[in-house]
């Protein structure tokens, strides 16, 4: 499949039939995720795979408050065969820039000592290679969703996966063959996309525009 069609072809999918996933397309799968960028080369990911019947079951019996009755949407969840989830390291991208050639960036980002980032970048590339897992289940003929954790439920699930204190989930895939039903569900179903020509700015913020410029500009300031 074109790269281009499977970023077109991408959607969440939470209904799955009954029907299994070849192990090696879960690998494939895996193998793409730790392709993702990461700051410094951090690679502080790591990628919990439940894949027994027993071992989904046992994630949703710590992350769901009605597993005996589901309601229509953890029904349709709960058939999918393969559950990933994803989790990232803080402490994998301290130690990182702790070492002597992040010195220059440390020192650039006005943090010669400490945590050199304004955002969560251990998060961020986790999150990366989590699309790339969902590509690739386009990619390869499946369905799959993220979706979040319940915080609710997060210490069940650090339990029950024995996660590290210095590793964290941020959230869940399901992998699995769609369900044949009605189509898109969630909120893709009653919300638009937003077209490029809403969300580009080039230039400057409130420029839009084909690009090369010319865009007509709405200053924010008045």
């Amino acid at each position: 499949m074109e790269f281009r069609e499977v970023v077109r072809r991408r959607r969440m999918v939470r209904n799955y039939a009954d029907a299994p996933v070849d192990p090696a397309v879960v690998e494939r799968m895996l193998d793409h995720a730790t392709r993702a960028p990461s700051a410094g080369f951090s690679q502080g990911w790591a990628f919990v795979v439940l894949d027994t019947p027993d071992d989904v079951r046992r994630f949703w019996t710590a992350t769901a408050d009605s597993v005996e009755e589901p309601d229509p949407w953890l029904a349709g969840m709960m058939r999918a065969p393969v559950v990933i989830v994803p989790c990232s390291s803080r402490t994998a991208y301290l130690e990182r820039y702790s070492a002597p050639d992040k010195a220059a960036t440390r020192r650039r980002n006005g943090a010669p000592a400490g945590d050199p980032w304004n955002v969560p970048y251990w998060h961020m590339d986790a999150a990366m290679a989590s699309l790339l897992i969902l590509q690739t289940a386009v990619d390869e003929g499946l369905g799959a969703c993220f979706f979040g954790l319940p915080p609710h439920r997060e210490l069940d699930l650090r339990e029950e996966l024995w996660l590290p204190d210095d590793v964290d989930p941020v959230g869940a895939i399901t992998v699995g063959h769609r369900a044949a039903d009605a189509g898109t569900r969630g909120s893709a179903r009653t919300r638009r996309r937003r077209p490029t020509e809403e969300v580009v700015h080039r230039g400057r913020w409130g420029s839009h525009g084909g690009s090369g410029g010319g865009g007509h500009l709405t200053s924010p300031l008045t």
